[in-house]
């Protein structure tokens, strides 16, 4: 049997295992049947035999557990994010008086203004995040930066626009 036969039976016969195993930290049986395929994607490749069955069982298990972390971490940065009203600047209002008009008209020049002043790569990102609704995957993918650098952009963006807005 080849190494690669070798890795694929061993996949196979602890498939249902590492699902179990996966399932809790989850929380969703769905999710952790896709943690576990993808953990035999990263798994699969040959990269050096297999050595002790236990080693390498023990870190197929480990590839699965980081998985499913990395998971968790993705889902609680966009909950926090996402989760997150729209700033009151963004959000539609009815206005009932001229003057409530005018001073919302005036915040948003004053937004406008701060977004302009940014570095193109800053603005795409908050515009991209709080207005076009996309993720911060998304915007990191779009922009082609990790997704630390797409959150610290928005986040930066978003503290000089309520610095200004305070200030007028």
């Amino acid at each position: 049997m080849t190494e690669s036969e070798d890795r694929h039976l061993l996949y196979l016969t602890h498939r249902v295992a590492l699902i179990d195993y996966a399932t809790p930290i989850l929380g969703s049986r769905d999710a952790a049947e896709d943690i576990v395929q993808d953990a035999f994607l990263r798994f699969s490749p040959a990269r050096g035999p297999l050595g002790a069955p236990e080693l390498t069982l023990a870190y197929l298990y480990r590839i699965v557990r980081n998985l499913a972390f990395d998971v968790l971490k993705r889902r609680k940065i966009e909950q926090r994010e996402g989760g997150r009203n729209a700033p009151f600047w963004a959000a539609p209002r009815d206005t009932h008086t001229p003057e409530q008009s005018l001073l919302f008209c005036d915040q948003i020049r004053i937004v406008s203004d701060v977004l302009a002043t940014l570095p193109h790569e800053m603005r795409v990102a908050v515009e991209m995040y709080r207005f076009g609704g996309f993720t911060l995957e998304e915007v990191a993918a779009h922009l082609d930066i990790s997704m630390a650098t797409a959150h610290r952009h928005i986040r930066t963006a978003m503290v000089k626009v309520a610095a200004q807005l305070d200030r007028s």
